[in-house]
């Protein structure tokens, strides 16, 4: 199951919006409120920046520093109804964003939020935020998510921590991901359950905790935790406890 891409779609939208001109259009109008420094593009409106756009059907952008001259630098952007967003590595769904460089944030809500990949899909019923300067991505509500093979992941929560790569200090990689409550992973061969598990790409491991089950065929093993290294395929069941024991029941074949 392939944990690394799910999380990792999560920042397909996390270079600044802002860094760059953004273009602002919509089908009825655009309109400059001086006063309230922002404009607000109504009917289709799109909001496009080199090879990143988003469509709403209005787009409102925030500005600092505006005066009846010119026009200062966009701080934050709110997209509402049908918000879609395109990347070259992925696609969001939902039905609001605000994206806020004051708070450090962009979040998306949808009924659920849903990002998309060619090979992988991941949903929130609550919301999908994303945390620029902390490097930080977290899924609330229900999340799932589903890869090209049908495995799925369901948990209440999921946050992901991504450091700079060596070799680019623009690009990201994952460094570890946290999963909270109700965990379920589903794949052909089994169905594991757990209270909290934590995922460690660069070491290749993959740890659950607390309530561990692993349904496979109606063999059922129980344990205090489990732990899988995907660079050698070899997983543990380990009871924590000094005097507890790993548990199994297993069907006997006819």
């Amino acid at each position: 199951m392939k944990l690394s891409t799910y999380i990792f779609v999560l920042i397909s939208f996390a270079s600044p919006v802002f860094a760059a001109d953004i273009n602002i259009s919509a089908e009825k109008q655009v309109e400059w409120h001086q006063k309230a420094q922002k404009m607000v593009a109504v009917g289709n409106a799109v909001a496009t920046k080199n090879d990143m756009s988003i469509k709403a059907d209005t787009l409102t952008g925030y500005y600092q520093n505006s005066t009846a001259q010119s026009k200062g630098k966009i701080n934050r952007i709110v997209a509402n109804g049908n918000v879609k967003m395109h990347s070259a590595k992925a696609d969001a769904f939902g039905d609001n964003l605000d994206y806020n460089l004051d708070k450090d944030s962009a979040v998306l809500i949808g009924t659920p939020a849903k990002i998309k990949t060619e090979t992988e899909t991941i949903s929130a019923k609550e919301n999908i935020t994303y945390y620029p300067s902390q490097q930080k991505a977290i899924a609330l509500g229900d999340v799932e998510a589903i890869d090209k093979e049908e495995n799925r992941l369901y948990s209440d929560k999921m946050i992901a921590y991504f450091k700079k790569d060596s070799s680019s200090k623009e690009n990201l990689t994952l460094d570890k991901v946290d999963i909270f409550g109700n965990i379920k992973i589903i794949t052909k061969d089994a169905t594991v359950t757990a209270q909290k598990g934590t995922y460690l790409p660069q070491k290749g491991l993959i740890k659950l905790f607390n309530d561990v089950i692993i349904n496979q065929d109606g063999n059922l093993l129980k344990g205090d935790k489990a732990e899988t290294n995907l660079h050698t395929g070899i997983s543990k069941l380990i009871s924590s406890s000094k005097t507890g024991r790993v548990k199994g029941v297993f069907k006997e074949k006819k």
